[in-house]
């Protein structure tokens, strides 16, 4: 099977119709895992005649939803898509046929489909029936919104996002322990909403000693433009000793209206694990790796229940296994202008770390905001 050679000649008004159909797949990021996100617009004359996106798993696709706008209209039509039309039955049934059905001119695609039941089939297939497709615009845009996705099919586990809050001098908590507050209302507020878009959060027991944290979303305000997913997150707690109390905040509703998940090993005691299951709390029990938790099979094991991507809310001791795994897809960090000091005050990230800094763990693609007085930069990295 040929996939097309990637076009280069497109034009300012290509760029706008594909930005267009990438601002429709946003719209439902955080709703539609274990799907990728997707959108298309249907292009006459000139002038939009269908649009749609993918909005939830399950639901009608990106390219049913634009012809269903479009109508007869769609003859003669060209298509723009964020990612290669499916070609196999899944919960619904292929894009590929209904677009030939349509009477579609033309597919502009910006990325292929990383799925092996897709993987260039899709292309395939409108080129057998006689439509003509372009692959490759805006396809770099495509890849980083569906970066979650990709991961997942491609490396067989989640996507992890690290995120971390720390002082202008890179201290995540004082010498005392105390880490409540270092950023501002509208950095926290900013976390909350990514917690949101995500299918589960994780942390390490030594968090929650420290802070007794929930793992909930709590969100007071957001604007429009700035998508929020359907509520909590699966809540998982890395605990290979047995350490976490029963009375902890994040066990609240587990069982009933909270999916919680307690990773641990054969360290713990059965009567621990037991008293967990009790309360309604999933226990996964791993064989210990140098006395903590085995992180690459646990993160495996998650991905065949179907969760896609994980936030990390973590300490330096599960970040600094995570880095030194090179398991982490994409890091955001939030820096106060504050000074906390303090030589044995804690940095972000411990584990081994690199022996010199040119095999650091660079990120690239970069990206930074405001939040009140807080800095955030977001980057995509690892390799695991």
């Amino acid at each position: 099977m040929s996939n097309p050679t990637p076009y280069t000649n497109w034009t300012s008004q290509h760029i706008q119709f594909m930005s267009h159909a990438l601002q429709l797949a946003q719209r439902a990021q955080g709703h539609t895992s274990p799907n990728p996100m997707v959108g298309a617009i249907i292009v006459r004359d000139g002038r939009v005649v269908g649009q749609g996106f993918h909005a939830q798993a399950g639901q009608a696709h990106a390219e049913i939803r634009a012809l269903e706008e479009a109508q007869q209209l769609a003859v003669g039509a060209t298509m723009y898509v964020t990612l290669e039309p499916c070609s196999h039955h899944g919960r619904t049934g292929p894009c590929t046929e209904a677009i030939v059905r349509a009477g579609i001119k033309e597919v502009i695609v910006a990325m292929l489909d990383p799925n092996p039941l897709v993987q260039g089939s899709g292309i395939a297939r409108l080129q057998e029936a006689g439509i003509e497709t372009k692959l490759g615009l805006l396809g770099d845009e495509a890849a980083e919104l569906n970066e979650a996705f990709v991961t997942y099919i491609t490396k067989k586990r989640p996507f992890i996002h690290f995120k971390t809050a720390m002082s202008l001098d890179g201290k995540v908590a004082c010498h005392t322990g105390k880490s409540q507050w270092i950023t501002g209302e509208a950095a926290r507020e900013e976390v909350h909403r990514l917690r949101s878009l995500h299918d589960a959060i994780m942390v390490g027991i030594g968090t929650i000693l420290a802070d007794d944290a929930r793992l909930n979303v709590r969100l007071s305000k957001h604007s429009d433009d700035q998508p929020v997913g359907t509520g909590d997150p699966i809540r998982i707690i890395v605990d290979s000793q047995g350490r976490l109390p029963l009375s902890a905040r994040c066990l609240d509703g587990a069982g009933d209206d909270a999916t919680v998940i307690v990773a641990t090993t054969e360290m713990s005691t059965p009567s621990f694990r037991k008293a967990l299951r009790d309360r309604g709390v999933r226990v996964w029990v791993g064989e210990p790796v140098n006395g903590r938790v085995p992180l690459k099979t646990l993160l495996y094991d998650l991905a065949l229940f179907h969760i896609t991507n994980i936030f990390v809310e973590a300490g330096p001791t599960l970040a600094g296994s995570l880095f030194d795994a090179q398991l982490i897809d994409r890091m955001t960090v939030f820096i106060a202008p504050l000074i906390l000091g303090g030589a044995q005050a804690p940095s972000p990230v411990a584990g081994v770390g690199a022996d010199t800094p040119d095999l650091g763990q660079k990120l690239h693609n970069i990206k930074t905001a405001s939040f009140g007085n807080d800095i955030m930069i977001t980057g995509q990295l690892g390799k695991g």
